[in-house]
């Protein structure tokens, strides 16, 4: 049935609907990767490396993950479409392509800060001229687990069924976003703001106001896809009889893969990958906890976006 046939509604839209309030809190937190991150702030960052002279070893782990950030944002622009294909909901239809659009703002960010920031420092402190697309920031878990959400969206356009979705909402926004993506932020907060740990960064460093706004602003819009994606999986168990084994297993399957991302992103010398592992651990409990207790509740969306005073958003 096309959307001109379709009687079954007497409106397009629920404006009561989660998914609806959803997509309505994205267009009104909507903002710019170039307009709404100060100029001023993208070149103060860039006079702080450079005078903080960083060695290009420490220097290496911030290449590592800001390039595995924007390969990861550019790869669920892409991985999010069998999603918004098989969902039947206008309004959940709408808040996924807000998503696929967020995303790809997000790899806009980081491609801006590689380009006006990382490349002028390496230049300016006789660093090699590196590239985010270089295949050495990208180890075998990194690969292994986008291929693995790639295909996990993919199966829906061959096999639509509860379990089906689930996984794919596994892989995507409760492991990629929610424990690998947010678990990313935290240690660049913590190392470049005075929000998060004191144990990540292994010296202290100056405080980084552009990448800080940058990561700021993604991890809200990824507060609310995370609380999207826990909504949707909560349905499935609680209503469409999906076992929550199912997501248990998943989860902890995806797990290892995380764990040596992060290892990974911490292989220069300039932070401790054990308080980001751990962090990411106690994200992964926290999340089982509110997707299988039956009484659990999601926070409402605006206090899913906001960021508290530590640097947690409440979707953590």
């Amino acid at each position: 049935m096309t959307q001109v046939e379709d009687t079954s509604r007497d409106m397009r839209l629920d404006p009561d609907s989660f998914a609806q309030g959803y997509f309505k809190n994205a267009v009104y937190r909507h903002w710019d990767p170039y307009g709404d991150i100060p100029q001023e702030d993208i070149e103060a960052d860039r006079r702080k490396f450079i005078e903080d002279e960083p060695t290009e070893a420490e220097f290496e782990g911030l290449r590592t993950t800001l390039a595995l950030f924007g390969a990861g944002e550019e790869a669920v622009t892409e991985d999010l479409m069998p999603l918004g294909m098989v969902l039947e909901d206008i309004n959940k239809q709408m808040f996924v392509s807000s998503q696929i659009y967020e995303e790809a703002k997000h790899t806009q960010f980081f491609d801006r800060y590689w380009r006006e920031v990382i490349n002028p420092v390496e230049e300016e402190l006789g660093f090699d001229v590196t590239r985010p697309t270089d295949q050495r920031f990208f180890n075998d878990d990194y690969v292994e687990l986008f291929d693995r959400n790639e295909a996990a969206m993919e199966r829906l356009l061959e096999e639509d069924t509860p379990e089906t979705r689930a996984k794919a909402y596994c892989h995507y926004h409760l492991v990629v976003e929610s424990v690998l993506a947010q678990t990313g932020y935290y240690g660049i907060q913590s190392a470049f703001s005075d929000q998060g740990s004191d144990e990540v960064a292994v010296r202290e460093f100056p405080h980084m106001e552009g990448l800080v706004e940058g990561i700021t602003r993604i991890r809200s819009d990824e507060g609310r896809h995370v609380g999207f994606g826990m909504q949707e999986v909560r349905t499935l168990i609680h209503e469409e009889g999906v076992d929550a084994e199912v997501v248990q297993n998943t989860l902890q399957d995806l797990m290892p893969l995380v764990a040596g991302v992060v290892r990974h992103s911490s292989q220069g010398e300039a932070t401790n990958p054990i308080p980001v592992i751990e962090y990411s651990r106690d994200k992964l409990s926290r999340r089982v906890e509110i997707l299988t207790e039956q009484d659990a509740e999601i926070p409402p969306v605006d206090d899913l976006v906001k960021i508290e005073g530590d640097g947690e958003a409440a979707a953590d």
